[in-house]
């Protein structure tokens, strides 16, 4: 059996913001959005815009829709959902077919997770994901809900305490991989440090404000933006406190691996070859 039939290298890209990215109001140039509408095809791009995760679902639009126009998209369309009833239809079939780019705003990333999860809309933007050259791009919570395992509690001090950073699964574009957002802004460093640890097959990709990761093949990746990018791979950990629970102790973790990288580095995600018996 051949296991790139398993496993097929996807033909769709990411772009993985870390949120609050320039959108030229700001005096800041969009550079970012601008690569997310270029790589959806220029003035031939069809976007739609994904404001789910957010709790003013047209207020999150129409910033989008204005900018995503003004840099040359042909089409921006909008989907957004507040219950998991009203995503299980296929209204929005035939516009996710004829996507050339979909985009996930920022908010809650639980409410993407559990409203999507299982649901033909889900399960449509996978297959094009694979078999499609289609750019997905999130920002903020958008971002983090592409991977799994996808962090959706755990902050400030709590994030001190081991068992107190909370996971689930996310939408499953990278899976073996945790996307943190904010990074350096929030300090989230400890936080994905417990979840590479809970979990070390996984990498932790800590991305900083006005910066992304675009990922092709399902694991070559370029930074781009103006902050860094931090790297956490947990492959050769040696001791961590991150069983004890219940005794409610500060997180202990030894040998940690940590990659800074900036606009214009590589990085290609590990791996694992699963070997015949």
């Amino acid at each position: 059996m051949n296991d790139n039939n398993l496993c097929p290298v996807p033909k769709g890209t990411l772009l993985i913001i870390g949120g609050h990215e320039a959108k030229g109001t700001d005096r800041a140039e969009p550079f970012i959005l601008e690569t997310f509408v270029k790589l959806a095809g220029g003035e031939h791009a069809i976007s739609e815009v994904v404001t789910t995760a957010s709790a003013e679902g047209e207020g999150s639009f129409e910033p989008y829709a204005e900018l995503f126009r003004k840099l040359g998209a042909s089409s921006v369309g909008h989907i957004h959902h507040d219950e998991p009833k009203d995503a299980l239809g296929n209204e929005y079939h035939e516009r996710l077919q004829a996507a050339t780019g979909v985009f996930f705003s920022g908010g809650d990333q639980l409410k993407l997770t559990s409203i999507y999860g299982g649901t033909p809309l889900l399960m449509q933007l996978k297959q094009r994901y694979i078999y499609d050259p289609l750019i997905l791009g999130g920002t903020s919570a958008g971002a983090m809900a592409m991977s799994t395992p996808m962090i959706y509690a755990g902050t400030d001090q709590d994030q001190l305490t081991v068992g107190n950073v909370k996971i689930a699964v996310g939408l499953e574009f990278l899976k073996d991989v945790c996307v943190d957002t904010h990074f350096v802004d929030r300090s989230r460093f400890v936080r994905m440090a417990q979840v590479v640890a809970t979990n070390p097959t996984s990498i932790g990709i800590g991305i900083e404000e006005n910066t992304a990761l675009i990922v092709r093949d399902g694991k070559d990746c370029r930074v781009i933006g103006t902050g860094v990018i931090i790297i956490i791979e947990g492959f050769r950990i040696t001791h961590s406190d991150i069983t004890e629970v219940n005794r409610k102790r500060t997180v202990f973790i030894d040998d940690l691996t940590v990659r800074i990288l900036a606009n214009g580095n590589t990085y290609e995600i590990p791996k694992f070859d699963i070997p015949h018996f």
